[in-house]
């Protein structure tokens, strides 16, 4: 039998069956991309490898939770996203506290341009970067919201923060890298 031609539901079936070959396939196909959700989380490629290799092995533990409400990839994702998030509490990358300063709401109105700024020169690795140098409670919101799809109401879920604090921290993030993004933009131009 071919793994390689298997749809994934039918290797999620062998899976739930402890099939060594099926979890083979099943991290040959994913393990790229999950180890890029765990790296764009905790900025470093060993722990990233880490949190991956701890994930795959949760999730197959774990396999007959999965049921099919989501896509198995999303399902797998979000084992990723809880894990890095774990790794950075426990390494002191990440605190409640950083989330909790933000209890008070404001605004979320977009801040308009009255200067002329053209995104259009900026590269991803350029608007990676400057997410990365955002303090870990802003890169973490971005990183969920914009590269990884999650709504706030998910966010704040994830993060077991309030909706109202998620709300505002997203906003002050957004305004920020706004603000990185400029300045680089004035350095460069």
């Amino acid at each position: 039998m071919s793994y390689q031609t298997l749809h994934i539901e039918a290797l999620v079936l062998l899976c739930q069956q402890q099939n060594q070959k099926a979890q083979f396939e099943v991290y040959s196909r994913y393990s790229k991309a999950m180890y890029n959700v765990a790296f764009r989380m905790v900025k470093d490629a060993h722990f990233a490898e880490d949190v991956m290799q701890e994930s795959f092995l949760k999730a197959f533990t774990k396999i007959d939770s999965y049921k099919k409400e989501v896509a198995f990839g999303a399902w797998l994702k979000r084992i990723v996203i809880n894990y890095s998030i774990d790794f950075c509490k426990k390494n002191n990358k990440l605190k409640v506290d950083d989330f909790e300063k933000n209890l008070y709401i404001i605004e979320d109105k977009e801040t308009e341009f009255t200067e002329t700024f053209n995104f259009e020169t900026l590269k991803v690795k350029e608007v990676l970067l400057a997410i990365e140098s955002l303090k870990s409670s802003y890169s973490t919101v971005l990183t969920l919201f914009y590269i990884e799809g999650y709504d706030q109401e998910e966010i704040s879920e994830i993060l077991k923060i309030s909706y109202a604090n998620c709300r505002t921290t997203l906003s002050r993030a957004k305004e920020s890298l706004r603000t990185k993004l400029c300045d680089y933009e004035k350095r460069m131009g």
